[in-house]
């Protein structure tokens, strides 16, 4: 089993934003249990990436371990040009590289997911689109963080969406923090 350091860095290179990388991103479909091989080969490549990934606890041998998995199992969000797109495909870890037609739309809502995981926010997979009111946070750590808001067992949540995938990540808020979004 690999230790935790031997994970890849959620973005490359590490220290800089996402929203600084330069050119077209896109959407990788990896294999299964691919993820983070493929931002091993990206890293090698000199490809910018992203690989949200969340700290869970898993039994394994009968001992608790803790494991950073993939928020989002099969996908790694990466950017570059064709060339850059095209070493992504030859590492035959991919079954399809998704076209990303609303370029801005993904860096905004990829920008919101990264905040909240550099805040370390606990989140949670969101399997499916919400229906509901979309809000902004107005003040704390996750000002600007943008979202549907929903309920679960009695508590307010706002998901984090990656319309793309169609799935998300939903994170536990206070209401009082919360203004609708125009």
């Amino acid at each position: 089993m690999k230790t935790l350091a031997e994970n890849p860095p959620m973005l490359s290179p590490a220290g800089r934003g996402l929203g600084e990388f330069s050119g077209r991103w896109w959407v990788a479909h990896t294999k299964s249990r691919f993820e983070k091989a493929f931002a091993w080969d990206l890293e090698r490549l000199g490809i910018n990436y992203f690989l949200p990934m969340i700290m869970r606890t898993r039994i394994v041998a009968g001992k608790k371990r803790k494991v950073l998995l993939p928020l989002f199992p099969s996908y790694v969000f990466f950017c570059g040009d064709a060339e850059a797109r095209y070493n992504a495909l030859v590492t035959d870890r991919l079954c399809q590289a998704i076209e990303v037609h609303d370029q801005a739309g993904l860096i905004d809502e990829l920008c919101h997911l990264e905040k909240a995981l550099a805040s370390k926010a606990d989140l949670d997979p969101y399997p499916f689109a919400a229906i509901g009111h979309r809000c902004r946070v107005r003040s704390g750590p996750f000002l600007g963080l943008e979202g549907v808001v929903v309920s679960r067992n009695g508590v307010a949540r706002l998901v984090l969406g990656i319309s793309i995938l169609g799935q998300g990540a939903v994170l536990e808020i206070d209401t009082d923090l919360l203004e609708p979004v125009d």
